[in-house]
């Protein structure tokens, strides 16, 4: 099988274009292998050395987690997250994931409680700023179906509808998976729709296919990226999962989404 990262994303020099000022650790919006015009191709660059501390997550690095979501959807044959290495770049090594150009299309979205539109699923009514009923909802979209199964894999704790991002040739990805893998649950994400629902044969076939990889080669691609008990709790996760048969309802004990939601 062919590798599906570029091999300019590995090799090519790093040339720093901009620095997207929103997100809460350094993140560098880069070219590789080019420096203006066309060539080259677009990337995103989390440093190591520009990651800050979190109290929770004590254990690697949030680009180990980033490259070790990649790893397990390309295992599982999800294809839910760009390609993503560690390389070397201007500022030390870090994660280097293809740049994903949008589409404009919506796939997660706050709407007036009276306007959800069909064939979308209400997740959460509240109210906005001034008062207003709305209802943060998502389209019940077999893409967002993955992207949910695969969160509950990897224990995603910051799946914002932001970080949903659809690309003009209608693939759906999730990208910030640098707070993913604890050995406690920390699901956070938007996409509870199919809560209570039972995982199709196909579901079924693939998380026992992680659950094989997880102890045999996947494991030990991951040993270099988590800790020994963040992939012994992975591999739990996806028994779990099996065991159950279905997705499981929002916890109650716990902020079951992300805040702010995007």
């Amino acid at each position: 099988m062919a590798d599906p990262v570029p091999a300019v994303l590995r090799d090519g020099d790093l040339t720093v274009e901009g620095r997207l000022v929103a997100a809460s650790n350094a993140t560098l919006l880069c070219r590789a292998g080019g420096s203006d015009g066309a060539d080259g191709l677009r990337c995103i660059y989390k440093p190591v050395a520009g990651e800050r501390p979190l109290w929770d997550f004590t254990d690697g690095t949030l680009a180990g987690r980033e490259v070790a979501a990649y790893l397990v959807s390309e295992a599982a044959g999800w294809r839910v997250v760009p390609p993503t290495i560690l390389r070397d770049g201007p500022f030390g090594p870090g994660m280097c994931q293809v740049w994903v150009e949008r589409d404009g299309t919506e796939l997660v979205d706050v709407v007036a409680q009276d306007a959800v539109p069909d064939g979308w699923v209400r997740v959460l009514d509240a109210v906005d700023e001034v008062g207003d009923p709305v209802s943060l909802v998502h389209a019940a979209d077999p893409r967002l179906r993955r992207m949910a199964l695969f969160g509950l894999v990897v224990n995603n704790a910051d799946r914002k509808g932001g970080h949903v991002l659809v690309a003009p040739d209608a693939t759906v990805w999730g990208v910030d998976h640098g707070v993913s893998f604890h050995v406690d649950p920390k699901l956070r994400t938007v996409l509870w729709g199919w809560s209570g629902r039972p995982f199709t044969d196909v579901e079924q076939e693939v998380l026992r296919r992680l659950g094989q990889g997880l102890r045999a080669d996947l494991g030990e691609g991951l040993s270099a990226l988590l800790s020994p008990d963040e992939i012994a709790a992975t591999t739990a996760r996806v028994d779990g999962l099996l065991a159950s048969g279905r997705f499981p309802e929002p916890p109650t004990g716990r902020v079951p989404i992300p805040w702010p939601p995007f």
